[in-house]
């Protein structure tokens, strides 16, 4: 669906630049911001370098171990059903701590494995919902139908609070902003928002579901 939007809005821009006699504006903005979009990824290689790297420390310290022990009240609270012990609840906390951090990059391939033993854990389970919905999209070409938890997580990660935005603070910067960190306070403000209404969805729906 995106790249059907990306598609239009470019031919839109170019008849524009057609009909009113602009198409060398048109070429020269083009030119320009790719000229940008290579200066921009060469500076969030570098963020993401260090970043990444911090993350690596921390978890070869410690840290994350003790961070993800310490939240773990919190992840019994929004999925009472994953089972304690169970590897999912690991990856989830080491998703959502690299979230909380900025490190969006780094909370991927966390996020990923978490899903796959939210997935693993619905099989286990037995969930008849789950298997025969599974099937059922499998031969439509859908690989995988969303469980509860898959949903709750899903939630919970795009609405994450972010206590540094890493991305953000970086993209100000290559684009001249006199105080690319200002947007810290902000950020976490909206995002503490966003992450509160997330968990209230959550518990609202499970309740109801329950009901």
């Amino acid at each position: 669906m995106l790249n059907y939007i990306w598609a239009c809005m470019i031919l839109i821009g170019v008849i524009y630049g057609a009909m009113t006699g602009r198409m060398a504006d048109v070429t020269n903005a083009a030119l320009d911001s790719a000229g940008d979009a290579v200066s921009l990824c060469i500076t969030m290689i570098g963020v993401m370098a260090l970043w990444v790297g911090l993350m690596e420390i921390a978890q070869k310290s410690g840290l994350i171990a003790k961070l993800t022990r310490g939240i773990q009240p919190f992840i019994s609270f929004l999925f009472p059903e994953i089972p304690k012990g169970h590897p999912a609840r690991e990856y989830i906390s080491t998703n959502l701590i690299a979230n909380v951090l900025g490190l969006g990059w780094a909370c991927t391939p966390a996020g990923l494995k978490a899903m796959e033993e939210l997935a693993k854990l619905e099989e286990e389970r037995g969930n008849p919902a789950y298997l025969a919905e599974s099937r059922e999209v499998r031969g439509s070409g859908i690989e995988r139908v969303a469980s509860k938890e898959m949903c709750t997580f899903l939630i919970l990660n795009i609405s994450s609070l972010q206590l540094i935005p890493v991305n953000m603070i970086a993209y100000r910067q290559q684009y001249g902003s006199v105080n690319p960190a200002g947007i810290i306070a902000p950020a976490i403000v909206a995002t503490f928002v966003s992450t509160a209404v997330a968990v209230v969805y959550c518990k609202v729906r499970d309740r109801r579901r329950r009901g």
